[in-house]
């Protein structure tokens, strides 16, 4: 069937900011559909809150609104742009509960839209769990025993009678978000309240557990004639009970008879058929009892999901891209399988080699955290690897994950003296070492059996992994170890090694087991004796990718790697990627001329290099992870584009980037290095308290405290004594001991140079105090609050700075002003996380501008020739961090110099007010929908500090709520307030005040974070309801600009293509 001509334009929900449950998969699907259905013709319209997408670039859509997504800014979207349809399927949860929303609201009945590749009833069924049990039930798909609740009372009856252990599954959630596992009547209250406080519409299933079973995924695309496809199977290894997102996966299905995978397939197909699931792609997953087989649906997302991503990367079968085609009209008879150029989308793919996917976590960040894993995402990214066998691909994903671990036989400093008693503990208790307390088992020759059981992972697996250590490498051929899982670390024979390097060859993702020719190279290395594709003598440049998403090195470097590549193919060059993270553009097929799909150690990356011979390599844009191969990149003899080995240690290496920025007369805090502890005590002792504790060659501010005490200082030291080696500051260089300023503001630079000229792309000024990582503060471009003489001094020190290390490329400066002084933070040479910010706001594509000065040309060709520096702006942009707080109950919300968020939004407007209201807006902070009043919990240093703020507030009509101590404090100087009690005082406390939505704004000056104090459940409750929570002077007085713009923040909307 043909497309349908009767639409003429489309809106595209995004899924807003990087979040736990919800990254950058979703930027990868938009992209994709976006420019497919562009591409047919379509006027796209897409609205997203996340500035660092490839979805939100201009060329994407027709019109791009980065606005916030709630419903008012939705509705008045489609007022303004008058769709035809709304794809809602392609932007998560968030997109979907939002077009619900708009359904249920008759806001698209109203407009009369279209909505596409899902109707609001099939969604509604998917979605509404106790629907979605029926549903299955009644085509006989056996499902879990279980009843809806809607209060805590129906819950406690209900548990009762289906019996402990339980599962709690909120309705409309995304990464598991509010579920969890129920093993008594004790814990049922509070998790109850979890789940309720999770789900949308306060309803939630309670189920029989399956903890221990084993899980499966099957990726289905199905279209409006009734076929279907089966895109992949992906097998759990580990049980019921992880979520999927948190556990290792492994794809084709292993452990499935053809009998019971075919039976599977069969219910996949008939539950989006009794769904109601039109066209496009969905999610189903099962449990499968490991004792005799039974097998129970779980769930079905009817929307593109985290695996889509993950399937499509492991078969190259785009499904986002085929899902918003089918959507349109098309059916997959008629769509051509992109990696053949030949054969049709109905065709199934077909996996001749086994990928394996490993999360990423960030637990060191969360420090009061329990790193169990359980039902609700916690990881922040993941890697994928693709390989002959089983245990290739397990080494090479391990490898990927960049936690200094080598491959399965990697003997783990953290379980080789642990008691059995103390390691079996380890292997039942799934957390994210497990899989190397599992290898250090195997190591110790356990039983396999004994360690299935303990674990509950099926012993197929464990089987396999054993093999690699029951071979013995002087009788095993290279061939098999390879299969097997070794590497060249694992041999002490030179010729064994150069055997192994010798037998790597370099094979195609083809979709179809090399029965088709392939058209796009897309490539892994394995075991074999020929490669599937040839190099070329064009003039190439490899582009090293940024590797799995983590705190402090996220979507942004892909982003930035995106644009590098686009620079080098607009420009003639041939772009080669290599990659390791399946949730990304940079690692879709079609982005690069070439996509090489392996581990960025230098085993791998040299590798590639000595094949492709590359005339250049960029290490400039993924993030510290290319960095650190740089030396031995350039050991080996190629060329690194732009900035050279000398500027990055001139920037790291604390000696010389002070003995610059002297040459320079450019203001550094005193500072010292460390490179131990006795070093680091006696490194403090010479500066003073307060100091800033900084590791080498880290990024997102790994392991950097503030220290402003002896007790601070040992507490510190206690954290580096039990770190495992990758969480230990130390082993990536020495300590930076750096005076720390107070009372300052903070401000990032970003500049591209050709070593003689310098292009300042932005000046941006942070909102938060000094101490909080630039990463998690607010920055607003233009700088708001410094004169016109400091900016001058800032461009002015930043041009002398680039010239003078001879930045060839990018650079990033961080400054601090201090009482009219200006003084030098840091310099990084490489892309930054607020390049792409900058980028989208202002209209200049710096990523790609900087790319051709690294190649050697010209910042005067690059004006000349392109038109990529031809942008600006008047409008005001403010940048705000997202945090995974609700993922990490434990911790407080406090801000520190070490980075927390997992993305960020972006508000834009006409003014400072506008553009902030909508920047909390799109964080989840809806300042229009609390009361006028303001709660003031200050310490008692910062108490004369606020007085002018309170009076201000006092006037604008606030009612002021306080603490007794700072009521006490405000009503000497004339300034009334309501006394509220401590937290656990009776009503009204400083909690009841916030839970019933009195305030809409708690200024909250903490001493220190601390579980057990007032001010640590202000600030997680703030967090829960979407108050806002202001710690400075700056930042209240922001808020109150925020507040007096709210009725013109839907006014005051434009498409990102006019604003730049």
């Amino acid at each position: 069937m043909p497309k349908n001509k009767e639409i003429k334009s489309i809106l595209i929900i995004g899924s807003g900011p990087i979040v736990i449950g919800q990254a950058c998969e979703f930027d990868y699907s938009g992209s994709q559909a976006a420019k497919a259905l562009k591409n047919e013709g379509y006027r796209i319209i897409l609205v997203n809150s996340n500035p660092a997408t490839i979805m939100t670039d201009p060329k994407m859509a027709d019109a791009t609104y980065i606005e916030p997504l709630t419903f008012e800014f939705l509705k008045k979207i489609i007022e303004i742009e008058k769709p035809d349809a709304v794809l809602p399927t392609l932007g998560g949860q968030t997109a979907l509960n939002l077009a619900m929303e708009l359904d249920e609201s008759n806001i698209f009945a109203q407009n009369n839209i279209k909505l596409l590749g899902a109707s609001a009833k099939s969604i509604e069924v998917a979605e509404n769990r106790w629907k979605f049990k029926n549903a299955m039930e009644h085509v006989g798909i056996k499902t879990l025993k279980a009843e809806y609740v809607r209060s805590i009372q129906e819950g406690i009856n209900v548990s009762k009678k289906i019996g402990y252990p339980l599962m709690l599954r909120p309705s409309y959630i995304l990464g598991g978000g509010g579920t969890g596992l129920v093993q008594s009547e004790k814990d049922l209250n509070s998790k109850l309240k979890e789940a309720f406080n999770a789900s949308p519409t306060q309803e939630v299933l309670i189920e029989e557990s399956v903890y221990g079973w084993k899980e499966f995924e099957l990726e289905v695309m199905r279209d409006q004639d009734g076929n279907g496809v089966i895109v992949c199977g992906i097998e759990n290894f580990d049980p019921m009970g992880v979520h999927t997102g948190d556990s290792i996966t492994i794809a084709p299905i292993q452990t499935l008879s053809d009998k019971e995978y075919q039976e599977m397939r069969d219910e996949a197909l008939l539950c989006l058929d009794t769904i109601g699931i039109a066209t496009g792609g969905s999610n189903v997953q099962f449990a499968v009892n490991p004792v005799n087989g039974e097998r129970r649906i779980i769930e079905m997302n009817p929307r593109v999901s985290r695996s889509s991503a993950l399937a499509s990367k492991a078969t190259g079968f785009p499904i986002a891209k085929f899902a918003a085609l089918l959507a349109v009209g098309y059916n997959l008879t008629e769509l051509k399988n992109d990696i053949t150029g030949s054969t049709p989308a109905s065709f199934e793919p077909v996996q001749d080699y086994v990928v394996v996917k490993i999360p990423r976590f960030d637990f060191p960040k969360f420090p009061s955290t329990d790193d169990v894993l359980g039902t609700s995402m916690q990881s922040v990214g993941e890697v994928m690897s693709i390989a002959s066998t089983f245990t290739e691909s397990l080494t090479k994903a391990i490898r990927s994950l960049e936690i200094g671990k080598t491959g399965i036989r990697n003997i783990d400093n953290r379980f080789i003296n642990l008691s059995k008693a103390h390691l079996e503990e380890e292997i039942k208790t799934p957390r994210p070492r497990r899989i190397f307390a599992i290898l250090e088992g195997i190591r110790r020759n356990w039983d396999i059996e004994k360690i299935a059981y303990l674990s509950s992972i099926d012993i197929w697996f464990l089987n396999e992994i054993e093999k690699s250590f029951n071979v013995t490498p002087e009788s095993t051929p290279t061939s098999i170890l390879k299969m097997l899982g070794w590497t060249d670390e694992d041999l002490d024979s030179k010729d064994k090694k150069n055997s192994l390097k010798d037998n790597r060859v370099y094979k195609l993702v083809d979709t179809c087991s090399a029965e088709f020719e392939s058209k796009t190279p897309y490539l892994y290395s394995t075991n074999g004796s020929e490669d599937d594709d040839n190099t070329s003598n064009n003039k190439k440049v490899v582009v090293i990718g940024s590797g799995p998403n983590r705190i402090g090195q996220g979507i942004e470097f892909d982003y930035c790697c995106v644009h590098g590549v686009e620079s080098l193919k607009e420009n003639k060059y041939e772009s080669i990627m290599i990659n390791s993270n399946p949730e990304t553009v940079s690692t879709d097929y079609d982005t690069a001329d070439k996509l090489y799909f392996e581990p960025l150690s230098w085993d791998e990356v040299s590798s590639v290099l000595k094949r492709e011979q590359p005339d250049s390599v960029i290490i400039q844009l993924g993030g510290q992870t290319p960095l650190k191969l740089a030396k031995k990149i350039h050991e080996a003899g190629y060329n690194i584009a732009g900035s050279s080995l000398e500027v990055i240690d001139a920037t790291e290496d604390r000696n010389l980037f002070q003995k610059l920025c002297e040459s320079q007369d450019i203001n550094q805090p005193i500072s010292q290095i460390a490179s131990n502890e006795n070093e680091l005590i006696d490194s403090v002792n010479r500066i003073g308290y307060p100091v800033l504790l900084r590791p080498s060659y880290v990024l997102g501010g790994r392991a950097m405290r503030v220290v402003q005490n002896d007790t601070e200082l040992k507490n510190y030291l206690s954290i580096l004594a039990s770190a495992d080696d990758d969480g230990n500051p130390f082993n990536s260089g020495p300590l930076l001991v750096d005076q720390f300023l107070t009372d300052t503001v903070e401000v990032d630079v970003d500049l591209i140079s050709d070593g003689k000229e310098v292009f300042i792309a932005g000046v941006l000024e942070h909102l938060e105090p000094a101490g909080v990582h630039s990463g998690d503060s607010t920055a607003v471009l233009p700088p708001f609050s410094i004169n016109k003489k400091i900016i001058n001094e800032i461009e002015q020190k930043s041009i002398q700075l680039a010239k003078a290390l001879n930045v060839k490329g990018l650079l990033n400066i961080q400054f601090a002003v201090k009482e009219g002084t200006l003084y030098i933070l840091e310099a990084n040479p490489r892309a930054s996380r607020t390049m792409p910010f900058v980028a989208k706001v202002t209209g200049n594509q710096i990523i790609k501008a900087g790319t051709l000065l690294m190649l050697g040309h010209s910042l005067d060709f690059v004006k000349k020739e392109t038109d990529y520096l031809d942008g600006s702006t008047k409008k005001i942009a403010i940048k705000k961090a997202i945090f995974p707080w609700s993922r990490f109950p434990a911790e407080d919300t406090m801000l520190g110099p070490e980075m927390k968020a997992t993305g960020e939004v972006l508000g834009i407007g006409s003014n400072f007010g506008t553009a902030l209201n909508k920047a909390y807006a799109a964080a989840g902070v809806l300042i229009n929908k609390k009361q006028k009043g303001v709660f003031i919990s200050l310490s008692d240093k910062e108490k004369p500090n606020f007085v002018e703020i309170a009076k201000n507030y006092s006037e604008l009509g606030f009612k002021i709520f306080s603490t007794e101590g700072t009521g006490a404090y405000l009503g000497k100087h004339n300034i009334s307030s309501t006394i509220v009690g401590r937290a656990n005082d009776k009503s009204p406390t400083s909690l009841t005040i916030i839970q019933e939505n009195l305030v809409s704004l708690v200024i909250n000056t903490p001493t220190f974070a601390n579980e057990y104090t007032d001010g640590w459940k202000i600030r997680r409750l703030s967090h829960e309801t979407g108050v806002a929570v202001v710690s400075s002077v700056r930042e209240a007085q922001a808020f109150m600009k925020a507040f007096s713009e709210q009725e013109n923040t839907l006014d005051d909307m434009e498409a990102i293509q006019n604003v730049s």
